[in-house]
């Protein structure tokens, strides 16, 4: 990945690719495919500066596989791969196994 440092409580995820197959096993053309909704942290910020000028943690680390909104964030191409740049208020969970 290229050097893609988050400010604040921004966090980088790269962008897993979307299903294509349905759960019955139906191909899905490139026309049906939604926009996909999960991506794995890549990068993270240091953490939101609090008005007293503590900064509080973040919640998700690099390596956690996380579902979003379908419009949550900014994307980002960086070297033949999509990233998106979002806060982590816009990350809805992470995926545990």
């Amino acid at each position: 990945m290229a050097n893609i440092r988050p400010l604040d409580d921004r966090v980088v995820v790269k962008v897993l690719e979307a299903e294509e197959k349905t759960a019955g096993g139906i191909l899905l053309p490139d026309t049906a495919k939604q926009k996909p909704q999960r991506g794995k942290v890549v990068a993270t910020g240091p953490g939101k500066v609090r008005e007293n000028g503590e900064r509080v943690a973040l919640s998700v680390k690099v390596g956690d596989e996380v579902l979003f909104g379908r419009y949550a964030g900014n994307e980002v191409e960086v070297s033949d791969h999509e990233y998106k740049i979002m806060r982590e208020t816009d990350i809805l969970a992470k995926v545990t196994n």
